[in-house]
């Protein structure tokens, strides 16, 4: 990289920083901190939600699609604008409706109320357990990005360690300090770069390099320009994987309770949908396509980033690696914040020790256990990621066990803790078991697929059992 480009890379992350720091002297209390002061506009929100939900994962895995099957890898994220505008129809509405009547700070509120408070503190737990992880994974995304990248040429220190350091620093000291607004406005501005500097800088810089189009329709299989180049069964086990994520994500309650009113809340989610498809689904796999032009023999998700590195010119390249990093920082904010609220608000509020001085401290105790968190969450990174595969498993557990209860808490009058209870025990284990004993499932399925039906199957079964004998 050239010393402008570490002057544009450097001067993002400053921003970034005054940002969080700015945020912390505005927030007043833990509603601030969480919600965002329940006054957050739409687009920021819908934003917001965009980055948060796409990522540094998806961002570079889209270019490994483009790479591997072409336009066809654009469906991954069609199932994100279904699972957005879906929710938006039928459960964000109820949500909001909720929220403006008793006021929610958190995904296992909504549970809590609906069901009981020891079901609203199992979900805290699960849902406190993936996110964690979620953040690891996220700042070990970004770890590797810039070792390869940014520190390529670092000798004095392990350039995986100094890059691990430098992302979890930044993540972790905005976050903290700013709570969801400013994780909510750093998203804004991230997916701006993003999507910017991928569609105005990627794209065209590229499409220059390689010749044009006639160059890059010869150099391309003719499967790769087809919508039609993938399975059935990868389309079900995407969105199996993706569209549940929009009912029972906490980041995403996290948003709606961060909107004004209702109207606000549906909007912001059909916003986000849109700027997930076709425009980021489009940009990625598309330049994931010219990128197995210029890389053939490269591995399909680093092909990519090594494209933009060579095509871009001085000052460029610095932007598009900020925009790289920021999708991975989009996430892991989120994340923290998410499992940040389910540690305050769902296990230690409700454990009720100290309760007049932990209502009076409540919002340097939430800024306090986000630092410890992500510390936590750097700490696995760097020295257990070997274990990250087993915590990342937790998110399975979190969407194969919490999906039917929370559905069913939405639409029927009728709720019953008990079989709650073991829907969600039982649907995530079941998806954890498939998946640690490696199974060749039907027709390739996804496991998660079998801990959703399993979990639904085991809430009628004990709610008709419970019905029976009272």
């Amino acid at each position: 990289m050239h010393i402008i480009d570490y002057f544009v890379f450097g001067a993002y992350f400053i921003g970034i920083l005054w940002v969080g720091l700015y945020f912390f002297r505005k927030n007043e209390s833990n509603e601030d901190y969480f919600v965002g002061g329940r006054t957050i506009k739409a687009t920021h929100v819908g934003l917001s939600i965009a980055a948060t939900d796409v990522g540094g994962g998806f961002s570079i895995g889209l270019g490994g699609l483009g790479f591997t099957m072409g336009l066809a890898g654009s469906w991954l994220l069609f199932t994100g604008l279904c699972g957005a505008w879906i929710s938006a129809v039928l459960t964000v509405p109820k949500l909001k409706r909720l929220d403006m009547e008793i006021g929610m700070l958190t995904f296992p509120d909504f549970l809590s109320h609906k069901y009981s408070p020891a079901i609203g503190t199992l979900a805290g737990i699960i849902s406190a357990i993936g996110y964690i992880g979620f953040t690891s994974g996220q700042i070990l995304a970004g770890g590797k990005l810039a070792a390869g990248s940014v520190f390529a040429d670092v000798t004095w220190m392990n350039p995986l360690l100094l890059a691990l350091i430098s992302m979890a620093f930044i993540i972790i000291v905005y976050t903290a300090m700013g709570g969801l607004k400013a994780v909510i406005y750093t998203d804004t501005i991230q997916w701006i770069i993003l999507l910017s500097g991928l569609i105005f800088a990627g794209l065209p810089f590229t499409y220059q390099y390689l010749g044009g189009w006639q160059n890059i329709k010869s150099a391309l299989p003719a499967s790769h320009f087809s919508l039609t180049n993938i399975s059935w069964v990868q389309l079900i086990n995407w969105g199996v994987a993706i569209i549940p994520v929009w009912f029972i994500a906490m980041t995403l309650y996290q948003r709606v309770f961060s909107c004004k009113n209702v109207q606000q809340a549906k909007k912001a989610f059909f916003i986000a949908g849109l700027f997930e498809y076709p425009l980021m689904a489009f940009s990625g796999v598309t330049l994931g396509m010219l990128a197995r032009i210029a890389f053939p023999m490269a591995d399909a998700e680093t092909a990519l980033p090594m494209l933009l590195n060579t095509v871009l010119p001085v000052g460029i390249a610095g932007f598009l690696l900020a925009a790289y990093f920021s999708a991975v920082m989009s996430t892991a904010d989120s994340c923290l914040m998410a499992a940040s609220g389910n540690l305050v608000n769902d296990i230690f509020k409700k454990s009720r020790l100290s309760e007049t001085w932990f209502n009076e401290n409540i919002l340097r105790i939430s800024q306090v256990t986000t630092l410890l968190l992500g510390l936590l969450a750097f700490f696995i990174a760097t020295w257990f990621t070997s274990v990250l595969t087993i915590i990342l498993k937790s998110y399975a557990f979190m969407v194969s066990g919490l999906l039917a209860p929370t559905l069913i808490a939405y639409f029927s009058r009728r709720t019953s803790s008990r079989a709650a209870l073991v829907s969600m025990i039982g649907g995530g284990c079941t998806t954890l078991g498939l998946e640690f004993l490696d199974l060749n499932l039907p027709f390739g399925l996804d496991a998660t697929l079998f801990g959703i039906l399993t979990s639904f199957s085991l809430y009628l079964l004990t709610y008709l059992t419970e019905k029976k004998y009272v």
